[in-house]
């Protein structure tokens, strides 16, 4: 064949910009190839790069051999992918997508290619080119498409599983509407006071779930303003008390409507200080308390009590929404007293409190990383009748529970309680779970109290509040481990009989049983090591901290006796590109797996992050079937603190109410401080999916049952571009599951805007609905006028990115003559 003919004519341009791509992507490779091998990573990609760009090189010379290279490289890099990722589609990803695209790429280009490299058959040169293609893209569906993270449960274990009834599903001694449930209420944040998150409402099944349909929407008509410098998060799970729906929204504005129609009865507006969720970032009502007076009163003898992001406790009147005026102060308590502070929302109530005993039992939240000398995380207790201040604990005085003296506040800067409570009216104890003293990040000035009661469950007398005991779930913790799930109380049983128990799951991974009389573990407590070089001077660290090995555990996937421990091959990206730069950032941090002490510069890696492993949404318990239904998050996050000569002007919200840092400043403290998930360039995790599952933990043989991941790609993506794609990645999530008698698990949660059902046992997706918006709240159940309705908050959280919106939805199974569900808006404006 002449030169001529073999010339780069015509079309043979496609194969010049082909052969230049392929130099380019080698020259980047090389360049990062090179910076991982200088920090200690592998030298795949100074391999892969050099023989990209030796193809593009030949193809300028006209040679044959490009072709046998670029096979020789994707066959090398299928080996080299499978070998260190296995058979997870998602993780090879960034390992074969580029060499599929060349091969399919040079495969089209044939008509040129058989001219310039003087090919004489097709045979061998698909066989080259697309071949392994195809066998790359193969590999990458499949387990895409058949996931082997999926594990259903085994129909063996289910066969020979014992079926007596587990649990309890409520208290001997029901005091108060809220200690107890049955199937037609909800009548506490979780259920009742037990916090199981169980409807005992049963008519909907695995087998007829097929049938439900949206039955109606409620719409609160509360979005985030267009001039808001905070977001909005829609974590409400709703009471149903009677035959009234009692919820909130965002802005803590609380509605009661029919709970067979949806019809607004009525509204009450508290007008919250916007200035408060501007300190906070974000505005949230996770719930409502409902009471009912035993002694006849002149008003609000059923009185709804919530708490606002500025910083006050509000009750009104159950049947009107009037303001009980002869409660506190006209109808509120104003919680900021005696702690210091005069900044809105410095202080906040995001959880719903707790009625016990008469009290409405009260924690708060106290924004992050800003001040040393922040406001103190006091318990309170308020007369649920009077609106007078009942008990106060405050651990950092000597007498935790003892009255304050005129001009005295709290103690600053303690562990406080923002999450979920729990109580139980047969001990007449309220269960509360704390988080840091303030400093997130670093701990080298904490005190002994506040050390020994960080990230604690602490049992607390519901009429003294005297503390019976506590627990340590993290010792010295630096990563914001703070206790977010609500505790699940169970009966257990141990080699003395069934005992009354309590279960603690983590942000940090670990799932706790203990006894909730004495506090003592019916679970073994083991201490782990832990690393034990702190990252920065001045800072300390617990050489130990402890773990539950009888039970499952969170930390990463949802298994047994296993830590999963990340490692470089476990980043990731879409691209070899974006894959090396996370690469790279894995040995640049420090990871010293489980509880590295965070560090400065760019920092250390936190696995689990402080979302979890289990957050605020907690565990669902099926007390009959002996099951906790659970979704937790396998994301890791970045800290890294910042000296503070590097920040020396940073202010706290204290000082300066109108703007915020873009990281803690941690005023009063050596560091500043900064966390985030750990992202890639194109703001997908660093780690391949799934970065979320679902799972039931069987609490008779304390294994897995089933696990799976949760949430699909349909609407997230890179740089937050929605992609549209139906197939599940398993996404991060908020909120949490609800579990009921017939046998199902309902949760949203995910970054998709789906209500999913499983199937308790098994672990089958047996119904997915897909909603206006992000479903980030716990689900809730009952049954009314002979249906069982299934309700939930479906408005978003702009934290997580997921769709906005102002709506509640109850679905039901398709009633006789249905012919779509009714929309009713409230007539609250804004």
């Amino acid at each position: 064949m002449s030169e001529n003919h073999r010339s780069f004519r015509g079309v043979g341009t496609l194969l010049i910009a082909y052969a230049v791509l392929s130099i380019l992507t080698g020259v980047a490779l090389l360049y990062l190839g090179a910076r991982l091998v200088v920090v200690g990573g592998s030298a795949y990609y100074l391999f892969a790069s050099v023989a990209a760009i030796f193809i593009g090189a030949l193809i300028f010379r006209k040679s044959v051999w490009s072709v046998w290279v670029l096979c020789g490289l994707s066959v090398a890099t299928l080996i080299w992918g499978l070998m260190e990722a296995g058979w997870n589609g998602w993780a090879l990803i960034p390992r074969f997508d580029w060499l599929v695209a060349m091969g399919v790429v040079l495969a089209a280009l044939w008509p040129v290619s058989r001219r310039v490299f003087a090919f004489h058959k097709a045979g061998p040169y698909f066989a080259a080119t697309l071949v392994p293609a195809i066998v790359m893209l193969t590999c990458i569906i499949v387990p895409i498409l058949d996931n082997p993270a999926v594990n259903t449960a085994d129909h063996a274990v289910l066969k020979e599983r014992d079926t007596a009834i587990f649990s309890r599903n409520a208290p001997d001694r029901a005091v108060g509407v809220s200690s107890s449930h049955d199937a037609s209420n909800w009548t506490a944040y979780g259920g009742s006071n037990l916090s199981q998150k169980f409807s005992l409402a049963s008519q909907i099944t695995p087998e007829n779930v097929g049938d439900m349909v949206k039955l109606w929407e409620f719409h609160t008509g509360d979005l985030r303003p267009a001039d808001a410098r905070y977001g909005y998060a829609a974590e409400n799970t709703p009471l149903k008390v009677g035959d009234t729906l009692y919820l909130c929204s965002p802005s803590h504005a609380v509605f009661a409507i029919n709970a067979s129609t949806g019809e607004e009865k009525w509204h009450y507006d508290p007008h919250v200080d916007k200035a408060a969720g501007f300190t906070n970032g974000v505005t949230i009502c996770r719930g409502v308390a409902y009471y009912e007076a035993p002694q006849q009163l002149a008003q609000c003898q059923s009185r709804i009590i919530w708490g606002t992001m500025d910083s006050r406790l509000l009750a009104v009147d159950a049947q009107t929404g009037a303001l009980c005026e002869d409660w506190a102060d006209g109808g509120a308590y104003d919680l900021k007293q005696n702690t210091d502070t005069d900044v809105p929302g410095f202080i906040s109530v995001t959880s719903a409190p707790t009625i016990v005993d008469g009290v409405a039992v009260v924690g708060h939240m106290v924004v992050d990383g800003q001040d040393y000398r922040a406001p103190a995380g006091v318990v309170r207790a308020i007369d649920a009748v009077t609106g007078k201040l009942q008990w106060a604990w405050d651990l950092g005085r000597e007498t935790p529970n003892a009255p304050l003296a005129e001009g005295e506040h709290f103690t600053h800067a303690t562990p406080n309680v923002w999450s979920p409570m729990s109580a139980d009216s047969d001990l007449n104890l309220v269960y509360v779970g704390t988080g840091n003293a303030s400093g997130d990040f670093y701990g080298g000035n904490r005190s002994e109290k506040d050390e020994e009661y960080t990230d604690a469950v602490v049992a607390l007398d519901a009429r003294t509040g005297e503390e019976r005991w506590h627990f340590r779930t993290v010792h010295h913790d630096l990563w914001d481990f703070d206790i977010g799930p609500a505790m699940n109380l169970v009966d257990w049983p141990t080699e003395n009989g069934m005992r009354p128990a309590l279960i603690q799951a983590t942000k940090a991974g670990s799932i706790f049983v203990l006894d909730r009389e004495t506090g003592e573990p019916l679970e073994p407590v083991e201490m782990y090591d832990a690393p034990t070089v702190p990252g920065v001077p001045g800072e300390r660290v617990s050489a130990q901290q402890p773990m539950s090995p009888n039970m499952p555990n969170t930390i990463g996937a949802p298994n047994k006796g296993e830590i999963e421990m990340i490692a470089e091959a476990d980043a990731w990206g879409i691209s070899p590109f974006d894959q090396l730069l996370c690469r790279i950032q894995f040995h640049q941090m420090r990871y010293d797996g489980l509880f590295t002490p965070p560090t400065v510069g760019i920092g250390s890696i936190s696995f689990p992050g402080n979302h979890g492993g289990m957050n605020w949404g907690g565990g669902a318990i099926d007390p009959d079937r002996g099951l906790m239904l659970i979704n937790s998050e396998r994301i890791p996050y970045q800290i890294y603190l910042i000296p503070r000569d590097d920040i020396a002007d940073a202010k706290s919200v204290v000082d300066d109410r109108d703007h915020k840092t873009p990281f803690m400043p941690q005023i009063g403290l050596p560091y500043g401080a900064k966390k985030q998930p750990w992202m890639g360039p194109l703001k997908m995790p660093c780690i391949a999916p799934p970065w979320g599952y679902v799972a039931a933990l069987d609490l008779k043989s304390k294994d897995v049952l089933w696990r799976r991941p949760m949430g699909t790609a349909a609407d997230s993506g890179p740089l937050g571009i929605k992609t549209g794609l139906p197939v599940t990645v398993g996404t991060p999530s908020n909120g949490g599951p609800l579990a009921t008698a017939g046998g199902l698990m309902f949760i949203g949660a995910a970054l998709d805007n789906y209500l999913r059902a499983y199937d308790s046992l098994s672990g089958e997706l047996v119904w997915e609905y897909r909603t206006d918006a992000g479903v980030n709240a716990n689900p809730m159940s009952y049954e009314i006028n002979g249906q069982q309705l299934i309700v939930a908050q479906v408005g978003g959280h702009d934290g997580m990115g997921t769709t906005s919106g102002d709506g509640y939805v109850a679905w039901g199974l398709r009633p006789e003559g249905y012919t779509g569900p009714k929309v009713v808006r409230s007539d609250m404006t804004r």
